[in-house]
């Protein structure tokens, strides 16, 4: 005999194991190799992030390449936020929001 269904399944939210950035946008100082490079090469970092998310290292040198590569990092480790905001960090504050994607990948890897 079979039983009548009295109940659905949920869907869970898409973040439910969420976590955060390390360290914030403006937390440059925390790292001083990282701050430095960022600060005088950030092409040289840029590549550096490329090849520390496993990508080309030449691929920061496509246009819109650091704004997916952000998104990216912020998938793998499941850190809430949007492309939006991305897109607005890279653009108005992009040497600490690489030195930010930087520091990261070297916490997490």
């Amino acid at each position: 005999m079979s039983y009548p269904i009295s109940a659905q399944p949920q869907a869970t939210q898409a973040y439910a194991t969420s976590s955060q950035w390390t360290s914030d946008v403006f937390d440059c100082c925390q790292d001083m190799g990282i701050c430095l490079c960022g600060t005088f090469v950030p092409c040289i970092l840029a590549c550096k992030v490329a090849s520390d998310f496993g990508e080309c290292c030449c691929l920061p040198f496509l246009g819109g390449t650091v704004v997916a590569m952000r998104t990216g990092i912020r998938e793998r480790y499941r850190i809430p936020g949007s492309i939006c905001n991305d897109c607005v960090c890279l653009t108005f504050c992009s040497q600490c929001a690489l030195c930010q994607m930087a520091r990261e990948l070297k916490t997490r890897n």
